[in-house]
């Protein structure tokens, strides 16, 4: 549980910092959500293991990424 809470905090604070530089676009928010929903699952179904956290992580940010840059 304590490295699903970290990864969520280091998430939020990566999309706090990045929303200074300007606005972001739809596929960027995309990847940031499915970045942060797969990181969760990803640690969900391995068992809090690193590489499935990073793996979820990794898959969530590219569907989240396409998901973004369909919506108009």
């Amino acid at each position: 549980m304590k490295k699903i809470s970290s990864a969520v905090a280091a998430a939020a604070m990566c999309t706090m910092l990045s929303a200074c530089a300007s606005s972001p676009t739809n596929a960027q928010i995309g990847a940031v959500s499915g970045a942060v929903v797969g990181g969760v699952a990803g640690a969900a179904l391995t068992g809090g293991s690193t590489l499935g956290t990073v793996a979820g992580a990794g898959a969530g940010a590219l569907a989240g990424h396409e998901i973004g840059r369909r919506v108009r």
